[in-house]
């Protein structure tokens, strides 16, 4: 039997395919290859003007903490040196002579009331300090959280029941009077009466103090979505197969759960920066002459009568990160999740 093409062949009415069609083999046709969830993710997150912008500030507070001591050095002003006493910024109740908390060419953003420090160093020292001290609690929270909800959702059962009784209790502690009434508790652990307070103390317990009531939202999220992933066809098949619950777990359940995990840990660390920020304030957290965004409000508030400045500048530095942050964990949670898009 003569097939159609060899038919076509003999009464020399051939059509040839065109030039550039898909899976020509010259390679000019149209790439059909299929694109992963991360690369789809990327494009989607590329088209969000404000994830972009976001990103960029986002971007630039970390760069600026990370090069702080450079800063500085090319601005030619410490954030340890008093400048008020030796060069007369300062009059005899300790206020900036000059305008706008005493903004000047050597002072881009003034002097600091009584001491006299510049305040364009300590506010990028500050940044430093509060996002270090947030990206710690960020990640060993995260860390915990996570391995909390894996265990609390994989096993199920008796475990579930009692590590979310336990979740249940750490959540019912009030964590703003808490931080506030447990720190110097912590603190007086380290150091004794009439030592001398080592540096390292206030940062380890800032960091302690808020990890323990920060961890129990991420560690419930990841135990919901774990129980509804563990009784999926994927996750029976691998189970069926013979594979042990810890590779089902790194190879099921975690790649499953990393986008919930990535959104969430941006929008938890500006939690952190404020609460870290607060306790400085309340006088529990970072002591002078530490630079901090939490001392700097302290500042503010109490000479805020006298100039407004000194509250302006840690004010609008805090608002922009923080919102940058928050806005940033919104465009990602849209660009891994499509079905979230606003």
């Amino acid at each position: 039997m003569t097939s159609p093409s060899q038919a076509a062949a003999e009464t020399g009415d051939l059509t040839l395919e065109p030039e550039g069609t898909p899976g020509a083999p010259d390679g000019k046709g149209p790439d059909l290859a299929g694109r992963t969830p991360r690369q789809l993710a990327w494009i989607r997150f590329k088209r969000d003007k404000t994830g972009i912008v976001c990103a960029v500030v986002v971007a630039l507070f970390v760069l600026i903490a990370i090069a702080a001591p450079l800063i500085t050095k090319l601005y030619g002003k410490n954030a340890y040196d008093l400048y008020g006493q030796d060069d007369g910024l300062l009059n005899s109740y300790g206020l900036p002579i000059g305008a706008n908390g005493g903004i000047s060419g050597d002072h881009w953003f003034g002097v600091e009331p009584q001491l006299g420090r510049d305040v364009f160093a300590l506010l990028i020292y500050g940044i430093r300090t509060s996002l270090l001290i947030a990206l710690a609690v960020t990640v060993i929270s995260v860390g915990t959280g996570v391995l909390f909800g894996l265990t609390q959702g994989y096993l199920s059962g008796k475990t579930d029941y009692f590590m979310g009784r336990f979740s249940d209790f750490m959540l019912s502690f009030p964590s703003q009077l808490f931080f506030i009434a447990f720190s110097p508790v912590a603190i007086s652990l380290f150091v004794g009466v009439g030592d001398q307070e080592p540096w390292w103390v206030r940062p380890v317990v800032l960091i302690g103090v808020q990890f323990l009531l920060g961890w129990m939202s991420i560690g419930r999220l990841v135990r919901a979505q774990v129980l509804s992933l563990r009784e999926r066809e994927f996750v029976e098949a691998a189970r069926i197969s013979g594979a042990s619950s810890w590779r089902i777990i790194r190879k099921e359940l975690l790649p499953n759960i990393s986008s919930t995990i990535l959104v969430q840990s941006t929008l938890m660390l500006p939690v952190f920066v404020t609460a870290e920020a607060g306790l400085s304030f309340l006088g529990v957290g970072i002591l002078p002459p530490t630079p901090d965004w939490g001392l700097m409000f302290q500042t503010g508030a109490t000479f805020y009568k006298s100039d407004i400045t000194f509250m302006f500048f840690p004010g609008i530095a805090m608002v922009i990160f923080v919102v940058a942050f928050n806005l940033l964990g919104d465009s990602v949670r849209d660009a891994l999740d499509p079905k979230t898009l606003r």
